[in-house]
């Protein structure tokens, strides 16, 4: 993992998007309530945040979309690409790295021969 450099968290939100995709297909309103759901009542994405998240996911290849039916209603559905299961592996450790780096200073990790 790079440098943090005071820069926030890896990741973010479409990383849990991309990780909700990695398990099925969906459409958004299953994303935001599953992202809800999954993360405790945590997060709670509103339409104005996840569609231009979702469109910025598609325009770098990670996702891809296609309108169908769903209950008799049309939707768009959206399916992880290849790309984007490679792109959700590297932010996948680089959270994992930098939760450890957190938790070891949380923690009172050894430093410094202290």
């Amino acid at each position: 993992m790079a440098k943090s450099e005071g820069r926030g968290a890896p990741g973010g939100t479409g990383m849990l998007l991309l990780a909700l995709l990695e398990r099925r297909d969906m459409y958004g309103y299953e994303m935001v309530e599953a992202l809800r759901a999954q993360s405790k009542e945590i997060f709670h994405l509103k339409a104005g945040t996840l569609y231009p998240l979702l469109h910025t996911l598609e325009a770098q290849g990670w996702v891809t979309s296609s309108d169908g039916t769903v209950n008799g209603r049309t939707r768009r559905t959206y399916s992880i690409t290849r790309e984007g299961r490679e792109a959700l592996a590297g932010q996948r450790a680089e959270w994992y790295a930098y939760a450890d780096a957190v938790r070891g200073v949380l923690e009172g990790g050894d430093c410094c021969g202290a």
